[in-house]
């Protein structure tokens, strides 16, 4: 099984091309949640995001055969950049397999780290069966992007820089997906001191993890379905669950839901722009998803901050929603002068903006003289959007929450 000493010797051949991230105390997540809440910057890493640590390792161990013939990886992005920059720095031809759904951003910073990107399949396990057919056509090495000791002691080196910045640390909260970065770190944090609690946090719609502990063995999923593309994976390595049995405290799941207000409350509050599979530690602290005490010392981990913005706008927006920032209502009015005033002179005198009206007239649903409104509206918590509903209601509006 992985050791310490392999985390320590990765230290060293990274050292030169992976960044020692921030790890900063977030005060207004502190406030927040009652704990001490210290974040892992490693979105400000080399490539943004963790990737590059254990691409490094892996690629520096190639012989020199392996190295003139070239690697072949597969990623939902983050490891795809990583290979390609850890590959072209030591002179190493790469080959990168993305999903077709790959977010755009993702795939233009792969190529312009110097890899080849070939867009294969629906999902990261589509990618990899693709990978591996070039791997043996083509006498590349493959390089895996999480079930690999070395990749493996590559991500742990993140857990060597936490023990150094934050010695007083309780709780250390890693997002999973193949599994390669929390088996990294808490072989590194475990070593160092076993009181250290380590916790998992998946997506519900990409979680196998809790499955598998239950039953033993490695459960995968039909399909994955996630905003957390990064962590989008159908099931966890076999070398990476058998170091999380052992070394991982707990391991939680959080809804997209959760992740959106993660990742909106980061941009806001820390003026961080995370990406969702790097804010699902943060997710399940604010949800709750795991007990802490008051003021324990807790350290969530953003794996990365590579969002495609197409992404982003839908995050932002589903993060708005959730914590009761934007509310669209559909009511029917009489199709007559005046109605619509009406209706948002009560909207007005509750405080709520109005981003939007639409009308519909044809609508079959509704009587001839009658007309169909939709109204998009800024509002400022749960409270308040409670309390516009009922002056609607009261004020004898009968009101669809559409979101």
């Amino acid at each position: 099984m992985l050791t310490r000493e392999d985390v320590l010797v990765a230290r060293d051949r990274v050292s030169e091309t992976a960044r020692h991230t921030p790890l900063e105390r977030s005060y207004s997540l502190s406030a927040m949640t009652g704990a001490d809440v210290h974040l892992k910057y490693e979105t400000v890493q080399r490539t943004g995001s963790f990737k590059i640590r254990g691409a490094t390792n892996r690629i520096a161990t190639l012989t020199d055969e392996q190295q003139a013939a070239g690697v072949v990886a597969a990623s939902a992005g983050n490891h795809a950049q990583g290979v390609a920059l850890a590959a072209t720095r030591m002179g190493v031809d790469s080959t990168i397999v993305m999903p077709e759904r790959a977010p755009v951003a993702k795939v233009k910073a792969t190529r312009s780290y110097g890899g080849d990107v070939v867009l294969h399949g629906r999902d990261y396990d589509a990618a990899a069966e693709r990978a591996h057919e070039i791997a043996e056509a083509e006498g590349r090495t493959y390089v895996p992007a999480f079930d690999d000791e070395r990749v493996m002691a590559g991500q742990g080196t993140l857990g060597l820089e936490i023990a150094t910045d934050c010695p007083d640390v309780d709780t250390v909260v890693v997002s999973v997906g193949g599994g390669g970065l929390i088996a990294g770190v808490a072989t590194a944090l475990k070593a160092w001191n076993d009181d250290v609690r380590v916790i998992g946090v998946q997506a519900e719609g990409a979680a196998s993890l809790p499955q598998s502990l239950e039953a033993g063995e490695i459960v995968e999923r039909e399909a994955v379905e996630t905003i957390a593309d990064g962590i989008a994976t159908r099931k966890v390595g076999e070398l990476p669950f058998e170091v999380i049995q052992n070394r991982v405290d707990e391991v939680v799941t959080v809804p997209d839901s959760a992740i959106a207000v993660a990742v909106t409350t980061l941009l806001e509050r820390t003026k961080t722009l995370v990406e969702g599979g790097g804010a699902v530690p943060v997710a399940a602290l604010l949800e709750g998803a795991f007990e802490y005490e008051a003021d324990e010392t807790i350290v969530p981990v953003l794996s990365g901050g590579n969002i495609d913005l197409n992404v982003l706008t839908t995050v932002i927006m589903r993060g708005l929603i959730e914590t009761g920032r934007y509310l669209r209502i559909r009511t029917v009015l009489e199709d007559r002068p005046g109605a619509l005033e009406e209706l948002v002179e009560v909207i007005s005198r509750e405080r709520g903006n109005i981003y939007a009206i639409e009308h519909d007239r044809a609508s079959r649903d509704i009587a001839m003289d009658d007309t169909v409104v939709d109204l998009d509206i800024e509002t400022r918590g749960p409270d308040h959007v409670e309390s516009l509903l009922d002056a609607l209601e009261d004020s004898g509006y009968e009101v669809e929450v559409l979101v």
